[in-house]
């Protein structure tokens, strides 16, 4: 007989090796979407999304994230860019069908149904959005960013390009400039005293 603590366990064991079966390929069935059937992507771009944030959507479509045609150009080249969301927690609600409509017409949503859209979920938000987009698209890199952000894109590809041949390259991007101690602020960072007080 398992206890809570062993089952728990090896559901977390479980989980692992069936994303790292995905990512290797060994899936049931063919992935859900490709951009070629015979070449790997090179990124798949995840973009952070909430129900409240449209203009910021329309903010990122407006510059430097390609629409319509050029979105699937961008594919062909080998690059995915979906926003990201979960589901309303009242499902089939406004919040629901909002996006589902916005998608409809932009074509550009990676929704994740398992996932109950919340500030306090955003953890299993990543791993929801990560083990989905191994199993939907064979890419070299899958990248995270906020909706917050503005990106070079034809430097983030020139950059991930340049990488490709690297095994287990992990890249990341902290935000410089100050500290932010005050809670309820954009940025918060609840260990800021480690940090110290001048900017980092």
């Amino acid at each position: 007989m398992l206890s809570n603590r062993d089952l728990e366990k090896r559901i977390v064991e479980a989980e692992m090796e069936l994303t790292l079966a995905k990512s290797q390929g060994y899936l049931k069935g063919q992935r859900l979407q490709t951009a070629s059937a015979d070449r790997r992507l090179l990124a798949v771009i995840g973009v952070y999304t909430g129900f409240g944030s449209r203009l910021k959507r329309n903010v990122f479509r407006g510059s430097w994230m390609p629409r319509g045609d050029a979105l699937k150009k961008l594919e062909e080249r080998g690059v995915v860019i979906r926003f990201v969301i979960g589901r309303s927690a009242n499902r089939g609600d406004s919040l629901d069908r909002n996006i589902d409509e916005e998608n409809r017409s932009t074509k550009d949503f990676l929704i994740l149904e398992s996932h109950e859209e919340a500030q306090e979920e955003l953890p299993k938000k990543a791993k929801i959005f990560f083990s989905t987009a191994v199993q939907n698209w064979d890419a070299d890199f899958y990248v995270k960013v906020d909706d917050s952000i503005d990106i070079d894109l034809e430097g983030l590809i020139a950059l991930l390009d340049r990488r490709r041949s690297q095994d287990g390259a992990y890249i990341g991007c902290m935000k410089s400039g100050d500290v932010i101690s005050e809670e309820g602020k954009l940025w918060y960072e609840p260990d800021w005293w480690k940090f110290g007080d001048e900017k980092s």
